[in-house]
């Protein structure tokens, strides 16, 4: 599922120490900042669009100018996708008001082979809105945006070995969105600080049945944005930027473990084994994040960036804690171990500004594979590590502009217990429209 803000990113300027890798950004012209804010807390409650798993279920990068950098996006302005990053860079932007929209599109290939037999996911294309408003008013940055945090999801057809013989498709939607709100605050002209609260929720579809002949399990809504099973709850991010030399950033960044309500179906929402009723998943949280990234302006046109990211995905995903409660009766536990590894993440990336007007970015981005074989589930493919990116973003008049990013995914591969093998690819864009004033 997933999204990131993002917007146009003007040349890069070296300037003071108090504003060294200050970018102009340009967004999408909207009637007034109040009126987008009122516009996204309005889709909060129906927005939260499936994304393929990348770095786990993570994203690999928020923002076509982090994506185009390889995600690394700690320590430098990479503008309202600084929400999902680390918020104390909000800081690195020029004085006014920045708004934006953006699509992101999410394009996975994911198969799974028993012996001769092949399954290939149906769920290959995935668009995600996003749109915020920050503004830069002295030593504060402030703002709102609505984001996709990421998720994962197949659709393997009826006639495919993953039906396990009950002639009916199999899927799996999850999807995590967020609407945050930023605040940044300019210390010295050394140091900013900065936090989110976020306003979190969660939506699972999900269809099969569990090994050959045995319960079927069915809960899914009509939705390509929500879930049958859905939760709401809160997190909040941390971080800071400090600016070491006059070229020179370095940023740290802690974002919470989640605090989401269990997602709970209808009563009625959901079948297993002929019976109807409701599906819960106790403690679904998305886990803590950690991360210390390094922006280098090594020419007035060349700049480098470097983040390490630790992902928490053991304390969040040791177990699938899945229950059934049919109409009338007890609990049926259906728990799934899933005890992924922590996770990792590496990023690098350079931007070289062309002229006035162009700038473009590449990056790499590493993240090992968390998902152990033995737990591997073909619902949830979390398994491809490498990510190679692209980017640029184009003044057009004086405050308008585009900004485009492409990431690909080479093709992964493991074998669960079941002796299943999946292989997952994937190619990612996001495009976005933005105006400064």
């Amino acid at each position: 599922m997933a999204e990131a803000l993002a917007y146009y990113s003007a040349p890069v300027r070296l300037r003071s120490r108090a504003r060294v890798f200050s970018q102009r950004k340009e967004f999408i012209v909207t009637p007034s900042p109040i009126r987008l804010a009122a516009l996204t807390a309005a889709a909060l409650s129906c927005l939260a669009p499936v994304a393929q798993a990348t770095n786990g279920m993570n994203l690999e990068g928020y923002g076509p100018i982090a994506l185009g950098m390889g995600g690394a996006s700690f320590a430098y302005d990479n503008g309202m996708a600084a929400m999902m990053n680390n918020p104390a860079t909000l800081g690195l932007m020029p004085q006014g008001n920045q708004i934006g929209a953006v699509l992101d599109y999410l394009g996975p290939r994911v198969s799974a082979q028993a012996g001769p037999a092949t399954a290939n996911s149906g769920g290959k294309t995935y668009y995600m809105p996003a749109i915020g408003w920050v503004k830069k008013d002295g030593a504060f940055a402030y703002g709102v945006g609505m984001y996709a945090q990421g998720g994962m999801g197949t659709e393997y057809p009826a006639d495919s070995f993953m039906a396990m013989g009950t002639h009916e498709a199999v899927r799996s939607e999850l999807g995590v969105g967020r609407v945050l709100l930023p605040l940044a605050y300019e210390v010295n002209p050394q140091l900013i600080v900065g936090a989110t609260v976020d306003v979190v929720w969660a939506g699972l579809d999900m269809k099969g049945a569990f090994g050959p002949g045995g319960p079927r399990i069915d809960f899914s809504d009509t939705s390509r944005f929500t879930g049958a099973a859905k939760g709401y709850g809160y997190a909040g991010k941390l971080g800071l930027v400090y600016k070491a030399t006059p070229t020179l950033n370095v940023g740290l960044t802690y974002h919470s473990r989640t605090r989401l309500s269990d997602l709970n179906t209808d009563d009625q929402g959901a079948t297993f084994s002929g019976m109807t009723g409701k599906v819960t998943v106790h403690d679904f949280q998305w886990p803590t994040t950690y991360g210390i990234g390094l922006a280098w302006q090594a020419t007035p046109s060349l700049l480098l960036a470097a983040d390490l990211k630790h992902i928490g995905w053991q304390a969040s995903m040791n177990n699938y804690n899945l229950a059934f409660t049919p109409t009338g009766g007890a609990e049926i536990p259906l728990a799934m171990a899933q005890n992924w590894a922590d996770q990792n993440v590496y990023a690098i990336g350079a931007q070289y500004r062309v002229n006035e007007r162009l700038n473009v970015r590449a990056g790499y981005n590493y993240g090992q594979n968390p998902v152990p074989a033995a737990t591997l589930n073909p619902l949830f493919p979390a398994i491809v590590e490498q990510h190679y990116t692209l980017g640029l973003d184009c003044r057009v008049g004086q405050a308008d502009g585009i900004a485009l990013a492409l990431s690909y995914a080479p093709e992964a591969s493991a074998t669960n217990g079941q002796g299943i093998v999946m292989t997952h690819s994937q190619l990612s864009g996001i495009v976005s429209y933005g105006h400064g004033f």
